[in-house]
Order: C-alpha cells, then structure tokens, then sequence
C-alpha cells in the first residue's frame, strides 16, 4: 500500500500502522481523536464530518473527545473498522486524498499538536515477567543459586501500581524523596532518591469490560485487549530496597510511570507475532497458552544528558517476555477480578539474554559497579536531574515497519 501522504524512510507511523491517540492544538483548546500518517495527524472529528464513516453506527461527537474510552468500549466490530476505513482512505487515490482538498482541517502537520495522554486510566497493573529480569534482581539481591523465588516459573507475579501518576510522554519528572537505609546504617534517612531508575516495558490497554466474579481464559485474552504502547515504569532503587518487604513496591514505583501518546492495535500487530520461550515446568492449565502469543517488538533506550549528549544504553525485544500477554490477564482475572475498558496492564522490565539488552540501570550497570561511559566524559550508574530517557519500540518484517513513537521524560534539574 502507498499512501498520497508523504512518509519518511523508517518511520514508525506507516499506512501499515493506523494507531489511536489524542492531539490538543497548540493555538486552541480544540482536542480529538486522531491516527498519524508519516508526520501527519489525522483529525478524526473532522474526518465523521466529513462522512468518511458514513458506513458506520457512531456516536455523533464519539472522536470530538479527551479520551478515546468511550470508542474502544464500541467494541473490537466497531474499532477495526474504523481502522480499515482509515487506512483504504490513506491510500494513493482515497477518500481522504479528496476530501482533505475540501476539509482543510481534517490534516494536520505533527509539529503542530500537543499529543495527550490518550485513555482514562481507571486500574493500573504492573507485572514482573521477564525470566531474565528476575534473574538478575534475584542475583544481586538474594541467593544467586536461588534467584528466582519459589512462585516465578508457576505464575505471572504482579502487583497493583497507581493509575493517578501515570503521565504521558514527554512531562518532566520531579526526581522522588522517600526514607533509604544507607549501607552500614543502623537507622534509616529521609531524602531524594540517589538510585533514579528506569525500567523498560510495553503496557496493554483493556478493551472491553468483564464483570466482578468472572475469568478470562487464555483462549479469550485478547479479545479484551485493545492495544499496546510503551511504557517507563520510574523507579527508585534505594528507596524500594528499604519498603518492598513484604508488602512489595510503594514509593519508590508511585510517584510517576510515563506512557507513549499512541496505542497500536493488536489488528496491526498479527504479523509480528513469534513462539515464547518455553516454559518449564509446565504452568497450571488455565495458564497453559499454545501457538504465537508473544510479539516480536524492538526496543531501545537512550539516555540523553542535559547537554544533548546522547548514549543508547538497552537494545531488548517484547518476544522475550516469559509470560505473555494473555497469560498475565488470565491470571489477573483467575479469582474473579474485573477489568474495565481503559485499564492499563504493564508487562514488567524486559531484559534480554545479553547485559546490551538488560531493561534498566540496576541491570546494566549492576548494582552501580560497572559504570556507563557518556559521550560527554561523565558516568551513569542511575539517571541524573536534567537527564532524558527516550524509549522506543518497532517492528520490521518483509518490508512493513510499525512503531510506537517515543516515550520520553525528562528529569527535572
């Protein structure tokens, strides 16, 4: 497919994409639903209007919105094709190419919008599914011939983070304060965090409400799963050595987690999926999960200093996540839990097998003691007050590129 809109050379908004956000215009307060096309965002208030959805039942003002909840609650029927209209439009010679001539408002350059924080956040879960990952936190903290507690290989461990403080890429973050035990000390003190971490993650949006007192079952995962966008889990080391026992993370994982501004459907995703590791022991039955479930998604970090000295620090990928996505809901949900439309459930660090693919600084620099080299002359052991950790993620296969933008935020100084 070709598109009659000008795309860059390995751009992550391709017309093979068609993700969802939300944009505010820098000269207004006008906000509404959009896709992005190359540097192009899509206003889709203006395309309805212009009836390019005349095909469809929708609600009038459904995209003339803060929030793209109320769409993906019209379910999966609806929202896919919404999707193929868009991307049969984009093409060379479709209906978009005429209607734009005669809707000056329906394109909109990118440098010209605000993207927002595209879904209201009602429940956030983060989970801890990287056999890498809990290997490594387990060799530094515990038994290294233990490191995996007793529970990993049976289940998707997770915990339940706060949804107020999940903040959309690009808003700076206020370095936290909390109570640390320094090493050698018999009392604990109270101060900024001196173990700023990042953790590299992808996070999947609930697409469809199950009630209180019902399971999904690994089969019927994704039908409840709308898409996927990337996501900074912040995270401070010291302060969580000192709290997580026994109750797990508190402080040092709720002051602020940083999402990207679109969410990429499962529908443009179908091609990458790939075989997850294998899993032994054999997991319980309502977790045993057959054919491609994992999804081959390329990641990166990149700390850039305040300077704008840039080092890229992790280069990892989703497919290697132990428990996959369908999995960690079925799990979620075994004991009757419910999930809402707009529910945010996170995946974990994803560490790869190799330090160059570890997906945080306690990881890649080891506890501290093995110091990254910026091209500036300075040292990382955590992330500094004016630096910015920028992640991103891709996928690439027979000629296709779909990718998820930035996910950024920046340390205030």
């Amino acid at each position: 497919m070709i598109s009659f809109i000008d795309i860059p050379e390995n751009s992550d908004f391709t017309i093979y994409n068609i993700p969802f956000g939300i944009f505010k215009k820098f000269d207004s307060d006008y906000t509404a639903a959009c896709t992005r096309i190359g540097d192009t965002i899509v206003d889709l208030h203006q395309c309805m209007a212009s009836g390019l959805f005349s095909k469809i039942a929708l609600p009038e003002s459904i995209f003339k919105t803060d929030q793209l909840n109320p769409f993906i609650a019209l379910g999966k029927g609806v929202t896919h094709a919404v999707r193929t209209i868009l991307q049969d439009a984009l093409v060379t010679g479709g209906g978009l190419q005429q209607l734009s001539k005669q809707n000056k408002h329906i394109l909109i350059p990118v440098d010209g919008v605000h993207m927002l924080l595209p879904i209201h956040i009602g429940d956030y879960t983060d989970f801890y599914s990287s056999r890498e990952h809990a290997t490594n936190v387990g060799v530094m903290f515990r038994d290294p011939a233990n490191a995996l507690l007793p529970n990993w290989l049976h289940l998707p461990v997770g915990y339940h983070g706060r949804a107020s403080s999940i903040v959309v890429s690009g808003t700076e973050i206020r370095r936290p304060k909390g109570q640390t035990m320094p090493d050698g000390a018999t009392q604990p003190v109270f101060g900024p965090t001196k173990q700023l971490d990042f953790e590299l993650e992808m996070a999947f949006v609930i697409g469809k409400d199950s009630t209180l007192g019902q399971s999904i079952s690994v089969d019927n995962a994704e039908d409840y799963i709308f898409g996927l966008m990337l996501f900074n889990d912040w995270s401070a080391r010291d302060i969580q050595k000192w709290e997580y026992v026994p109750l797990g993370p508190f402080l040092a994982k709720n002051f602020a987690s940083t999402l990207s501004p679109w969410i990429v459907t499962l529908e443009a995703l179908e091609i990458f999926r790939t075989p997850g590791p294998e899993q032994n022991p054999t997991p319980l039955p309502y977790l045993q999960s057959k054919g491609k479930n994992n999804y081959d998604i390329r990641l990166s970090v990149d700390i850039e200093s305040e300077n704008g000295q840039s080092l890229r620090v992790s280069t990892s990928n989703f497919k290697y996540m132990y428990w996959n996505m369908s999995q960690q809901l079925a799990h979620h949900t075994v004991n009757g839990c419910n999930v809402r439309v707009g529910d945010l459930l996170a995946s974990g660090t994803i560490s790869g097998p190799t330090p160059d693919s570890y997906g945080s600084m306690l990881e890649i620099c080891w506890k501290g003691t093995k110091p990254v080299e910026m091209p500036d002359g300075t040292q990382r052991r955590f992330i500094n007050d004016g630096d910015t950790v920028v992640m991103r993620g891709w996928c690439e296969k027979d000629g296709i590129r779909i990718g998820f933008g930035e996910c950024d935020g920046r340390i205030e100084k």
